[in-house]
């Protein structure tokens, strides 16, 4: 009775069975003894039906705990010796990924748990490696974005993120049309959209048909689209162009405070939304904006930039706001600001072109990058940007292939 109860609880179907099952009370362990109960078999290379048994060879598998006992499946998996193909396969076993060390439903806990909380603690709670673990979120990963598919694909959001300490850094190119991260490999250059392309392309996807890709003002990336995306029109999202222009404020105010001590730890006021002050900083910024100060005079032309994108308006009115904004910039006479516009001008068509789709924002980019440097954070690093890049997948890939968490039917206890 008790091993019909264990069949239907890991989904055995015949000629698969459990055989016997084992408690080791003082040890904390429960074994499932699973076997085949035929002479025959499907051929597993080739699919030719009723090959013989040549052999078996014994394997185990860590499963999901039963109750407060660590359980383990046993099998001794049969081999098939086939006539058509001339060779000996051993069958799969149903109820764990090939080469794998645990069952399916040890891994999708194992997936489930490491989106939400760094490796090592995972590796605690489950009482198993960190490399046993790693193994499985690469090889699941792998998995379901080998069937993926992105022939539907049209717009892009291309941006890098911090990896490590230093200059290592990952690029991310995500769908933003249904927020979703399509493709991760390390650097930041021109040669990682090649690297893009030549992935998308074995996910069924066609370079030809992207029509924007948003983006940061990289040259590597613009040059990189340029030349393997050339259909595609580029798009400089106004998240980043009001970023500029912060760091162009906060240049001028650096170079200020030298000599003007009103300004002193007031960086952040000038940065920061002015729906976000706090009443500390409210009262701070009662009168600098209006003042005769160089940093006020760039914040004001700053605050105007960032009007022009909260307006939202069409592509003609927002051309004629950016060219008047421009012009006056342009006569700011605070090197900072100048530069900026000069930035702008340069990257015209780009910026207008957000206009023209400004449904299409990089801000869902910027989230996720958010959330992996949180990842990060949580886990003090990962070893690799592989790893990193495998997290990335499991954070924000929304893989529809991936196992699901395994718990999930489980009614949550009043």
């Amino acid at each position: 009775m008790q091993e019909e109860l264990f069949c239907q609880a890991l989904g055995l179907a015949q000629p698969w069975s459990v055989q016997r099952v084992t408690l080791d009370v003082a040890h904390s362990r429960i074994d499932l003894y699973v076997v085949w109960n035929a002479k025959s078999a499907a051929c597993p290379a080739c699919g030719t039906a009723d090959q013989r048994v040549h052999d078996h060879r014994a394997r185990s598998w860590r499963h999901l705990d039963f109750f407060q006992f660590e359980a383990h499946v046993h099998c001794e998996l049969p081999r098939i010796a086939c006539n058509a193909c001339q060779g000996t396969t051993q069958l799969q076993a149903p109820w764990a990924r090939e080469g794998s060390r645990f069952t399916l439903l040890f891994e999708a806990l194992s997936l489930t748990l490491a989106r939400e909380m760094p490796v090592s603690a995972c590796a605690r709670i489950l009482r198993c490696s960190d490399n046993a673990l790693w193994r499985q979120i690469d090889a699941q990963v792998t998995l379901a974005r080998s069937k993926e598919s992105y022939s539907d694909v049209t717009v892009l959001g291309i941006d890098e993120t911090s990896c490590a300490k230093g200059s290592s850094y990952i690029t991310l190119v995500h769908d933003l049309a249904r927020s979703k991260l399509l493709f991760a490999t390390p650097g930041k250059d021109g040669s990682t959209v090649q690297r893009f392309t030549e992935d998308f392309k074995a996910h069924d996807g066609k370079p030809e048909a992207i029509e924007v890709v948003c983006m940061d003002m990289s040259k590597a990336f613009i040059t990189g689209s340029a030349k393997y995306l050339p259909g595609a029109a580029i798009a400089f999202d106004g998240f980043h162009v009001v970023q500029m222009a912060n760091k162009a404020v906060d240049a001028v105010r650096r170079e200020e405070a030298r000599d003007e001590t009103w300004l002193k730890k007031t960086r952040w006021c000038w940065l920061k939304d002015k729906a976000n002050w706090t009443l500390k900083e409210k009262d701070k910024m009662s009168w600098l904006p209006q003042s005769r100060l160089k940093t006020a005079r760039a914040w004001r032309i700053k605050e105007a930039l960032r009007d022009i994108y909260a307006l939202r308006a069409d592509v003609a009115q927002s051309t004629l706001a950016l060219k008047k904004w421009l012009h006056w910039a342009q006569r700011s006479q605070l090197h900072p600001i100048k530069d900026l516009a000069r930035s702008i001008k340069q990257h015209w068509a780009g910026i207008l072109k957000a206009f023209d789709a400004s449904h299409l924002h990089t801000g869902y980019v910027e989230a996720v990058n958010s959330l992996l440097q949180a990842a990060k954070a949580r886990a003090r690093g990962y070893g690799t940007s592989r790893h990193f890049i495998a997290m990335a997948f499991l954070i924000a890939g929304k893989l529809a292939h991936l196992p699901t968490n395994p718990l999930q039917k489980a009614r949550a206890i009043p």
